[in-house]
């Protein structure tokens, strides 16, 4: 069996593989995410995808590599991760009682055998109506600095999420149905253990 490294810092996408039982290394990719208003969020979360499994297997080049992106969508603007938490704020404001899209760039590259595989995965989110004061609150119970959109799925205690439909996981990071098998494919499988 090959060897598996999330290019990602991403604790939640790391403990989503564990749980699916796929063993993997963790490596942050030294890169700058690209941000632009030119691409659709597909385009643009494949391409950041692609860039960060692409530094990881620069430097483990036999290894299968898995890059992710997500980032929200809500008609034409695309939401990364806040700058700070005004920009949290301003973010949850925008998105608190409406219906968005989630979308997740994969990026799966088989040093070994040179092929890289780029899908994107979309699911949609309905977040609760709040006022200005429960997002405060919510942003004080949750760190929005390093979640697309600014929020959780995974916090359930403070949950904003009214409803979700598609992949539960694309919306924590990691689109684990699509995952499994596109790993499954290069090789890579559950451990019994």
């Amino acid at each position: 069996m090959g060897r598996l490294i999330l290019a990602s810092s991403s604790p939640r996408r790391f403990q989503l593989l564990r749980e699916a039982k796929f063993q993997a290394e963790a490596v942050r990719p030294e890169v700058t995410e690209l941000s632009c208003d030119f691409l659709t969020a597909s385009e643009l979360t494949r391409f950041n995808a692609k860039l960060k499994a692409g530094a990881v297997a620069a430097v483990y080049p036999d290894a299968v590599i898995l890059g992710a992106d997500t980032v929200v969508a809500l008609g034409g603007e695309i939401f990364g991760k806040p700058r700070n938490f005004d920009d949290a704020s301003r973010m949850l404001q925008q998105l608190v009682g409406k219906t968005h899209e989630v979308v997740t760039g994969i990026a799966l590259l088989e040093g070994n055998i040179g092929r890289i595989t780029l899908r994107a995965v979309y699911s949609t989110v309905t977040l609760r109506s709040l006022s200005s004061d429960e997002i405060e609150a919510y942003l004080r119970s949750v760190n929005p600095l390093d979640k697309a959109g600014a929020y959780a799925a995974q916090n359930s205690e403070n949950a904003i999420i009214e409803r979700i439909k598609g992949s539960f996981t694309n919306v924590v990071g990691l689109p684990m149905e699509l995952i499994g098998s596109l790993l499954r494919c290069a090789g890579i499988h559950p451990t019994s253990v």
